[in-house]
This record gives structure tokens, sequence and C-alpha cells, in this order.
């Protein structure tokens, strides 16, 4: 009896030096380094850089990434052209990954032929690049065409973090509002072979592009039960409405056989080692917007919880709120993780082409056994195929 082992549970695949969770020390690692630290000291930029090259930048190269980046801000005429014609009532990640897709055609238009479209290492880290500069004036530019508001054009005296903000707002934000929101960045970069990023692998692995594969990844990571979690998240704070609620909601959630997102992860086994940066800077939220109450109802969900079903929060749970508070529509929150985790999967798509093999698995057959249409005769060439001794192995 063959061993399957659904959604590939437990399967080790291939080699990565992008990322691993640390079970010593419960840690999340982007080339090394405990993203907790990252978070702490680092911008977005450099992260990006780190993720893509192995190490954290110099001065000279931070400055000319940056420099790059600034350059590819703007949201092309043709590429807002094509968010407009996306129904205001779809879902933004249908607007992402529509705007990914037409940039890639452009970027790859003119090339002989589908095996030219792979890229050499440097051209996929222009790419990479590229859509990592662009994709805020497209998440940010969903928002505000979802309340009727006008394109804002970036600002090349802004770095990443805060020049995202302002294209989705209008205005400056405030320091706290920006470090909370670079935090949050970092955190969703990058997590080893999660399923769009194993999807963008999967994807390369056939020699396509890299635009395809981040196509693919959007996809994949639009789902609830991956990207689409830290929505739910909202769903369920807005659903219970404040801490006193609680007790009730989970009552019934819990008899129901609801699934409630924001809890567990297949990875973690003594909790999300990314939720305590993300509370941290959640908490930092709370006070500068003035909302306890938000605080009280995630404490007392949290705590609920726990008690009952000993399942912890994962990262979705304190960057929902978190996301709510900045400004940022329940429906975008799935388009910033995009924006992030562009990183992570660029990189793997590079590591990928670099040392490629078709991901082809097997499956086990359990469906009818061979049956014929009556009257049909079959195939010599398939009676003769079948007729032949078995080769060695």
């Amino acid at each position: 009896m063959t061993d399957i082992k659904k959604g590939l549970a437990g399967v080790v695949v291939d080699y990565t030096a992008v990322s691993k969770v640390n079970p010593e020390t419960n840690s999340l690692l982007y080339r090394g380094y405990p993203v907790q630290e990252l978070a702490a000291t680092q911008t977005f930029e450099a992260v990006a850089y780190l993720l893509w090259h192995g190490e954290l930048p110099t001065d000279a190269a931070l400055a000319e990434l940056r420099a790059t980046e600034r350059e590819h801000r703007a949201l092309p005429d043709d590429v807002k052209a094509a968010i407009d014609l996306v129904p205001v009532g779809a879902h933004p990640m249908d607007e992402v990954r529509t705007a990914v897709s037409l940039i890639g055609a452009r970027d790859l238009a003119g090339l002989g032929s589908v095996m030219d479209a792979g890229g050499t290492a440097e051209e996929n880290l222009e790419r990479s690049i590229r859509l990592f500069a662009v994709l805020p004036a497209i998440v940010a530019y969903g928002q505000r065409r979802r309340r009727g508001e006008e394109l804002v054009a970036p600002r090349d005296d802004l770095d990443y973090a805060a020049n995202f903000l302002w294209m989705t707002f209008g205005e400056e934000a405030d320091d706290v509002v920006v470090d909370a929101f670079n935090r949050s960045m970092i955190l969703y970069a990058e997590h080893s072979f999660n399923a769009s990023t194993f999807t963008a692998r999967v994807i390369t692995s056939t020699l396509s592009d890299l635009y395809s594969a981040v196509v693919g990844a959007i996809g994949a990571l639009k789902g609830p039960l991956h990207g689409g979690a830290n929505e739910a998240v909202l769903h369920i704070f807005d659903e219970i409405g404040s801490a006193d609620n609680v007790v009730a909601w989970l009552d019934d959630a819990l008899a129901s056989k609801r699934k409630i997102m924001g809890f567990g992860h297949r990875v973690y086994k003594r909790g999300d080692s990314r939720v305590p940066t993300m509370k941290a800077a959640l908490d930092t939220l709370v006070e500068h917007y003035d909302k306890p109450e938000v605080a009280a109802l995630y404490d007392a969900l949290e705590s609920e919880f726990v008690e009952r079903k000993g399942i912890y929060p994962n990262l979705d749970y304190p960057s929902g709120p978190a996301y709510n508070l900045i400004g940022f529509d329940t429906l975008t929150f799935t388009p910033l993780f995009v924006a992030a985790r562009v990183t992570g999967w660029t990189a793997h798509i590079m590591e990928q082409a670099a040392s490629n093999a078709l991901i082809r698995p097997l499956s086990e057959y359990n469906g009818e056994d061979e049956r014929h249409i009556e009257g049909c005769v079959p195939d010599a060439a398939v009676v003769e195929a079948a007729e032949r001794p078995a080769e060695a192995e």
C-alpha cells in the first residue's frame, strides 16, 4: 500500500538556502538571520536585498537598490488602464494578478519563443526589483479606486514603506505607523516552501518565465487557507464586536465546528515565531490611534481560544487588526501580502532556475479498473507496447 502524503505534509522535495524554521529556537531565519532581528533593525529594502543576494547589503549596495527601486515606482499607464477594466466589485487580488500578467507580457514582448522567456540570472534579478518597486502602486491604486479616489503619484524622497503609505492615503504617515508597516512587510516577506512559493517553483521548473511564476503564486495566495487568512481575521473581529462578546461567539463557533482563522500553523508547533514582533507593532498602533478596545478584543479571543484548544495565533492574527488601524481596507490585506512576499517568491524562483529539475510528482490511482468501449478494436501499437518486456530498473 502506497504511503500517501496528503498535502505533501512532511515531504522534503528540495534544498533551499533562502529560509528555514529553526526548531531549536522556534525562529524563522532569512538566510540565517532571525526574522525578529531583521524586523527590529532593517528596512524592507535591505531585507529584499538579503533574500536575493544571500547577504545584507553594504551602504553602497543598499543605495544602489533604493535608486533602482525608486526609478520603477510609478504605475505605467497601460497597467492602470488594465486595472480599471477589472470590475470594482472583483477581489483586489484579481487586479494584482492582472497587473503582474500585463507587466510580464509587456516586458517579454518581442522574444523569439517561450524558450527565451526564462531569462538569465541577471535579467531575473532586474525583473524582481521592478516588480518589488511597482507592486505598492498597484495595491495602493486598487484601494483608492474602490473608494472613488484618484491615483497618487510616488515620491522619490521617501523610503519604500513610507512611500507605500503615501500612495495609498495621499498623506505622509507618522513614523510609528511607517515602522509598524515596515516590520509587517519584513515578517511576510518569506516562509520557505509554503503553498504559493511552491507553486512558483513548480512553474519555474518547467522553464517558464518569472512573471508566470509570480502570477501563479498570486493565485495560490488568494486562498483563505493561505494569504486570505488575514482578511478572515478582520471579519471575525467584526463579527465579535467587542471583548465582552468573545465567550458567547466562541461557544457558537466551536459548536458549529467553524475554522477559526488566525490560529495554528502547519510548521510551528510552539507558536508562530513572528507573532511577538507583529503583536508589539500592533501595540504601538493601538497606543498611537488610542484604540484600547482593539487590544482588549485581541487579547480576549487569544486567551479564550488558547485555553480551550491549545492552539496559538499565527502572523495573520496580529497583522489583520494592525492593517485595519493603519487604514487599509480588509480586502487590501492579501494584496499587501503579495507586495511583501514577492521578494521571497522571486528569491525562490531564481534559486529554482539555478539548479533546476522539473517538479513532477506521482499519484496513486484509485479510480475504475481498465475497461473498454463495446465494439472498440484495440490499437495495434498499444497492444504491441503492452506485450514488450518491461525495461530493467
